[in-house]
């Protein structure tokens, strides 16, 4: 299994599409065999789906990822889990004892677009007019 994790300063950085680095891991029977930080150099979030491809992740452990992401994720085989937070070695424990807590129905909150809506979301609408994060 090899899992990636949005990565800022030891934590799970909460914008996917915004991501600078990844923390990637390799992990055997249930226990972390490799671990790197890796930079996705300046790859925007139409092209990180393929970043992770290339790096032969198949799980994802994110903060807010908006749907365009996620399908492109989803298309690549990548298993997500989003709406985590905190420190990104104590998420990856956590995915691999079974505890991991994440939203399964997260969406990217957009907090510079000009709606008016308070609480607007991504998934009220597919997103198909402006970016997500």
């Amino acid at each position: 299994m090899k899992i990636a994790v949005t990565y800022e300063n030891g934590q799970i950085f909460q914008h996917f599409g915004h991501t600078e680095q990844f923390k990637l891991y390799e992990a055997a029977d249930g226990k972390i065999v490799h671990a790197k930080v890796v930079d996705t150099n300046g790859s925007g979030h139409g092209a990180l789906a393929g970043f992770l491809m290339q790096n032969g992740v198949d799980t994802l452990i994110c903060g807010g990822i908006g749907g365009g992401a996620q399908a492109a994720l989803a298309e690549a085989g990548i298993k997500l889990y989003g709406g985590v937070s905190g420190d990104v070695d104590a998420a990856v424990s956590a995915l691999l004892s079974g505890n991991l807590g994440y939203d399964p129905n997260v969406h990217c909150d957009h907090h510079d677009h000009e709606h008016g809506e308070d609480g607007h979301t991504c998934g009220d609408h597919g997103c198909g007019k402006h970016s997500c994060h």
